[in-house]
């Protein structure tokens, strides 16, 4: 046994059940009965555990009754979230363009007639008008589109996925027409499984590429703030020297004192700041990113007035043009334009923090004319003006007065933080879905927000977000070749989402799926395939680094989650039958000592081998058994009141329950302080609804009920402090103290029979005695012979579970609580 500390945690992954899904989470007949009591949803809270089908119907309701006045608050907040980004991009879109590789103002016609299309057919298009058709109950993203495959294809690779699948497919299918397409479709893709792991990979692809995003976006919005800044200051020369050598001197120390110096600079205090949370910092966002817009659009304005003859260039005869005379260094040009819709994936990502309606209108009326009349306004300058300066290309060029260039200055510095704080963002988001589906090593993960559940903050992948953008800035330090690489990643995450939505519509819709699931790849496929190229043509100029980061990051997530699927299925084949310890221990000599033993397991049926070889060696047990098992399901959230699944293992004089605790992949269950409380609660509340609850489900252990966190079995009372180990990760030292909470039972009822009575004081003295916690603390080693690439896979794994964050700190548990069991485990 190990004394060390370092534990499991969230990554506990249920078997996969002997009988069918349909089984596993609820009795066939649910579907009958929602439908005759749909009017009463709310009071059947403890019936089903098809917790999405009952949160599509709460969050269709909701958005059912939107108001408009609601509509406009929500489009006004998300101006500061979602569309940061977005807004910021004719920082550089342009800007990352060398005028020298511009051979004609018509050139500069043809660029623009890009820029328009791409944004009308990527984000309004494709986006607003598509792919928000697939949103996982609410929630949009990469993860959303792949939670929704392992529902409707039965693709998910992890055993978490697949106990409530089959069932989600039947709830969700309508009529029996379209059971058929689907089941047709679903069976074209899972005959291959190789298909499994090809979608598997394309969404840990598109995962890595949004954290990459969170890297370069800082460091490119940010220096080409900067930029501005020292261009902005050149100006000023002239009225302190007349010197020409002075001015030169002063401007040749600007460039090596003020782009890269002052952006480190802005970075570290921007990461330094994601500690407080978007909910703080982003209050004044929203009016940040509307007086951006207005501003830079005003001025588009004033240039088309002044040169009307760019209008003509929306015509898409321009492109074509383009492209009929292209050559390679013209073909490189599409790599910065495609900057334009960097930040189109946030529109998806973030649509959980508000509503389908409210992020459509504010892109169709807002942001999308001001970035049209933007671009308009600079290509109309920078056709014009050709060849009169290096820096001609650049946003701030196009603002033509000169005491306004300065304010525009201060503007693109404020703005940048507002694009770079929503990449930023939506890298914490998808690290902690990752995480929740056993995709990514255990980091803590802080929820900043008690309204907002998606907004998360994750200190360990900040700083080492920090450091590679601090790197990429440093090592760079040069807005072309960041914006290669920035490109590279935004196009390729895309077109991954544009595959992974194609799959979907060949899943869910109804009519002609195949030629609209082609349709679509095609369409989309092509015009971001054309993008892709054009990065590439960039590989050796700052691209490479973008190739690099997403191999690296697959690498952990691959190696992860083949040690998480290797340590399940090992305990699968090791475990051993409740029988052994109720039938067989007492020929052992087992004794049950007062409290009450939490043993954590990845399985849900059975007894962990790590707790029979630790009865074998030490012949005692608590006189309470708690069999604890995480189950992530792929959904956003778990509503709690239907958290828990709660059964008993054997007679009733055993006292050994199971609790089995599921969470969607953007719930939170792990950073809650008063979790031990909440699972007796719910064992009490089991205790009083076993005998009179008929709509139980029936397992190979016996009945297990869902329930919540609300219960009046057991009455709550506050009573002293208690103190244990902080879980803060920047004072892991120090000490917090919080109430002690005791249960007791509430005043005698007639209702409540004698038998239940005297099993929930048993359990109240119980707690009273104290609790342990067991886990089983388990390394992988490879067999010799083993080929090189499960070698490193197991390494990898070996090396980040020793490395990364514990789960007993994770998880909130007393270290003096905790006995850990160390096994070995072979593959």
């Amino acid at each position: 046994m190990e004394a060390r500390v370092q534990k499991w945690g969230i990554f506990f992954l249920m078997e996969a059940p002997t009988t069918s899904p349909a089984d596993w989470v609820l009795n066939v007949s649910f579907r009958r009965i929602l439908l005759q009591l749909r009017s009463r949803i709310a009071a059947l809270y403890s019936i089903s555990s098809s917790v999405p089908q009952l949160h599509v119907l709460e969050i269709y309701n909701a958005k059912k009754k939107e108001t408009w006045r609601r509509t406009i608050v929500l489009s006004f907040q998300s101006l500061g979230v979602v569309y940061g980004r977005l807004s910021t991009t004719p920082l550089y879109a342009f800007g990352s363009i060398d005028p020298s590789h511009i051979k004609s103002g018509q050139q500069i016609y043809e660029l623009f007639s890009f820029v328009f299309w791409t944004l009308t057919i990527i984000p309004l298009l494709k986006y607003a008008f598509i792919i928000f058709k697939a949103d996982d109950n609410g929630e949009g993203g990469t993860f959303a589109l792949y939670s929704l495959l392992c529902r409707r294809a039965n693709v998910g690779l992890l055993p978490s996925d697949v106990s409530a699948t089959d069932l989600m497919q039947q709830e969700e299918l309508g009529t029996p027409s379209k059971m058929k397409v689907e089941s047709r479709a679903r069976r074209a893709i899972g005959r291959y499984k190789s298909s499994h792991y090809l979608i598997l990979l394309l969404a840990l692809l598109g995962s890595c590429l949004i954290i990459c995003d969170g890297i370069f976006t800082p460091a490119l919005s940010i220096l080409s703030a900067t930029s501005d800044l020292r261009r902005s200051l050149s100006k000023l020369a002239p009225r302190f020297t007349s010197s020409e050598k002075a001015r030169e001197s002063v401007d040749k120390y600007l460039k090596k004192f003020i782009p890269v110096p002052v952006a480190c600079a802005i970075l570290v205090c921007l990461f330094m700041l994601q500690r407080y949370g978007t909910n703080r910092i982003g209050v004044i966002f929203a009016p940040i990113v509307i007086i951006w817009l207005m501003f830079i659009s005003g001025f588009g304005l004033y240039n088309i007035i002044h040169h009307p003859q760019i209008l003509w260039a929306i015509s898409p005869t321009y492109m074509f043009r383009f492209i009929k005379k292209i050559d390679t260094t013209s073909w490189k040009l599409l790599s910065s334009i495609v900057l334009c819709v960097a930040g189109s994936e946030a529109m998806f990502a973030d649509l959980g923090h508000f509503s389908k309606r409210s992020i459509k209108v504010t892109f169709i009326f807002f942001v999308y004319p001001a970035l049209v009349l933007c671009y308009a306004g600079q290509a109309a300058f920078f056709s014009k003006y050709l060849g009169t300066s290096d820096d001609v290309a650049h946003l701030s060029e196009s603002v033509t007065h000169r005491h306004l260039q300065h304010i525009f200055t201060i503007l693109s510095l404020f703005a940048s933080l507002v694009g770079s704080q929503a990449t930023i963002t939506a890298g914490f988001s998808i690290i902690n879905q990752c995480q929740a589906l056993a995709c990514f090593p255990r980091v803590k993960v802080i929820h900043t927000s008690d309204k907002v559940r998606g907004q998360v903050y994750v200190p360990d992948a900040n700083w080492m977000l920090m450091v590679l953008s601090l790197s990429i800035l440093i090592g760079f330090h040069n807005i072309s070749a960041i914006a290669n690489a920035t490109g590279l990643a935004v196009i390729c995450g895309m077109l991954v989402t544009t595959c992974l939505m194609s799959l979907i519509i060949a899943l869910q819709w109804e009519k002609n799926v195949v030629a609209l699931s082609v349709l679509f790849l095609l369409f989309f496929g092509s015009i971001e395939a054309l993008y892709l190229s054009s990065c590439f043509l960039n590989f050796i100029k700052g691209a490479w680094s973008v190739v690099l980061l997403s191999l690296i990051l697959m690498t952990i997530m691959v190696s992860w989650h083949y040690g998480t699927i290797k340590k399940y299925e090992f305990d699968v084949e090791n475990r051993v039958t409740v029988d052994w310890l109720t039938d067989l221990s007492p020929g052992l000599g087992v004794s049950r000592v007062p409290g009450i033993g939490f043993i954590h397991s990845n399985i849900v049926t059975g007894i962990p081998a790590f707790f029979s070889h630790f009865i074998t060696n030490l012949p005692a047990f608590h006189q309470v058994l708690i069999l604890l098992s995480f189950k992530s399901l792929p959904v956003p959230y778990m509503p709690k009141n239907e958290r828990y699944l709660i059964g008993r293992i054997g007679h009733k004089e055993y006292k050994i329950y199971r609790c089995i605790v599921r969470y969607g992949y953007r719930d939170h269950v792990r950073d809650v302080n008063d979790f031990e409380d909440q699972i007796i609660r719910s064992i009490g509340e089991f205790i009083s609804r076993e005998e009179r609850h008929h709509e139980a489900l029936v397992l190979q252990e016996g009945r297990m009920i869902i329930l919540g966190t609300n219960g009046n079995a057991l009455v709550p009372v506050i009573g002293g402090e208690s103190c244990q180990q902080a879980t803060d990760i920047e004072n892991p030292t120090s000490t917090t103290r919080r109430k002690r909470v005791r249960f007791m039972l509430p005043a005698i009822s007639p209702k409540m029979n004698p038998s239940v009575r005297k099993e929930l004081q048993e359990l109240v003295d119980a707690r009273e005695s104290g609790t342990a916690y067991f886990l089983g603390h388990s390394q992988l080693k490879v067999r010799k012979g083993s080929n090189f690439v499960k070698q490193f896979l197991v390494m990898a794994y070996a090396f980040f579970d020793r490395n990364c964050r514990e789960v007993p700190i994770a998880l909130d548990i007393p270290h003096a609580a905790l006995l850990e069991v160390g096994m070995v485990y072979t593959i």
